[in-house]
């Protein structure tokens, strides 16, 4: 692509209506994560001793381990949505904003 097409995405409306959607998602999703990874943060300093309590007094497995590996989960499910929404919306957006460069 030529410096004209480029100036053209960039002046089109609906780049800039990507780029803001795309952004505000992105931090949406980037305040979820970090939500999460700071309440699990604040039981280990304010509750260590609630992480260690099992789940079932014949298991050997404490409260910790599901909430840890729930967190490290999270992050992939937020990852997969991000994902989902930019191959679709994002992506159809995209195709918009280049269809309407070239004509």
């Amino acid at each position: 692509m030529n410096d004209s097409i480029y100036r053209r995405i960039e002046q089109n409306p609906r780049f800039k209506e990507l780029v803001s959607k795309r952004e505000r998602f992105a931090w949406i999703l980037s305040a979820i994560m970090l939500g999460l990874y700071l309440a699990f943060i604040l039981l280990i300093a304010f509750v260590p001793e609630w992480l260690g309590v099992r789940i079932s007094p014949e298991s050997t497995t404490t409260w910790g381990i599901p909430l840890g590996l729930g967190l490290i989960v999270s992050a992939f499910v937020l990852t997969g949505v991000y994902v989902y929404r930019a191959n679709g919306e994002f992506d159809d957006l995209n195709q918009l904003i280049l269809d309407e460069v070239q004509q």
